[in-house]
């Protein structure tokens, strides 16, 4: 689960993160007002959605008076900002953040995230903060030093020395530098967050290390005890699909592509994307409907499917272990009568009553749907029927 960043702020004040004032607003009314209140002469309106790059889509303005604040803002609200985590759709401006101007004297980039190759958090940090920081990570990945962070023994000195000195900071910096990192470790920590991000991360003229920016990941499997980061959640940013899907315990995830998966098994899952990518098509979307599967879980796994009109054929591909195939058989047709499902869907059941599943669905007859013999042979069927239609 994502927030915004002047939800992250709040959050950031209550560890001990130094930020600037700011005020969030959903009006230009509102907007003017933020920055009346916030007083100085100088202000940062910024676009409140779930994605990064927002300056560079214009997403991020620097204003000097309130009736800029204000034109900004109704300029800005409403707005489809497009950026590289957005996608070619955009999202919709439907919040602002009104926030002093700093007096910065350099920037940083900083971030905590879980290694899952070394099972541990690590911390990320570049001199070279600021709005390029992707193309520094692909092109000088030197820039960026990292630093596991043993669970067990938590952020130590060591940790952020050896920050501190791969960032060249003065040595009058360390000690502010590294109350800093202490408190955006606790956060991270005490949050359940997977992901912490702040770039740029500024030193002010005053010596002061400032998150300029705010971005926070949460593990959803963790919410259960994170009732107050929950209560956060603005389903306006994220897919409507995606939440439905949550709701009926299904693992969905909407893509590009034009085929449609439904796996049991998030690894089989892969596979089977891998495999449709071979033979020459794209996903439509991730979709586990468990290993539990019910004929009512497969109706709904192609509800949610077809609502994306990119699809032009859907691949059920099916291993029976704790779920029965003869089940799923009986779902996928139980599911064709009662939604009208207008795209071609190939089939491919293997496991526990497999041919029991082939014989149900061959005495069916039912219009659409194709029997696979084997994996390859499913994604061939699937790839040719999609690219037909």
């Amino acid at each position: 689960m994502n927030i915004h960043e002047y939800q992250a702020k709040e959050l950031f004040k209550h560890y001990g993160v130094s930020v600037l004032r700011g005020a969030a607003a959903a009006s230009a009314h509102e907007a003017r007002a933020a920055a009346e209140q916030l007083g100085g002469g100088v202000w940062v309106v910024k676009a409140q959605i779930h994605a990064g790059g927002r300056g560079k889509a214009g997403g991020v303005k620097l204003a000097r008076s309130l009736d800029e604040v204000e034109a900004i803002a109704a300029q800005m609200l409403g707005m489809t900002l497009i950026t590289h985590q957005t996608g070619a759709h955009g999202k919709i401006v439907k919040k602002l953040y009104i926030e002093q101007g700093a007096n910065i004297a350099k920037e940083y980039y900083l971030a905590f995230a879980l290694d899952r190759s070394l099972e541990m958090p690590v911390i990320m940090a570049s001199s070279e903060g600021g709005m390029e920081i992707e193309e520094i990570a692909a092109k000088h990945p030197d820039k960026i030093v990292r630093v596991p962070i043993d669970p067990l023994i938590g952020l130590q000195g060591f940790h952020i020395r050896k920050l501190a000195f791969a960032l060249n900071l003065a040595k009058e910096q360390i000690g502010e530098f590294g109350r800093f990192v202490s408190a955006l470790y606790k956060c991270y920590e005490q949050t359940d967050a997977n992901m912490v991000e702040i770039n740029p991360l500024v030193l002010t003229a005053e010596n002061a290390f400032i998150a300029l920016d705010a971005k926070l990941g949460f593990d959803d499997n963790a919410l259960f005890r994170q009732k107050n980061i929950e209560a956060l959640r603005d389903l306006d940013e994220e897919e409507p699909s995606e939440t439905e899907a949550n709701r009926h315990a299904l693992s969905y995830v909407k893509l590009d592509g034009n085929v449609g998966c439904m796996v049991n098994g998030a690894g089989l899952a892969m596979a089977t994307m891998d495999i449709i990518k071979h033979a020459g098509a794209e996903p439509a979307n991730f979709l586990d409907v468990g290993g539990g599967a019910s004929a009512e879980t497969v109706a709904k796994g192609f509800e949610i499917i077809l609502r994306d009109e990119n699809v032009r054929a859907i691949f059920v591909n099916i291993f029976g272990g704790i779920v029965r195939c003869d089940r799923v058989a009986n779902g996928i047709l139980a599911a064709a009568q009662n939604i009208d499902i207008k795209v071609p869907v190939v089939v491919r059941l293997d496991g526990t009553n497999a041919e029991e599943a082939k014989v149900i669905l061959q005495n069916a007859n039912a219009k659409n749907i194709i029997a696979a013999e084997n994996l390859t042979d499913g994604a061939q069927k699937v790839v040719k029927l999609a690219q037909k239609s």
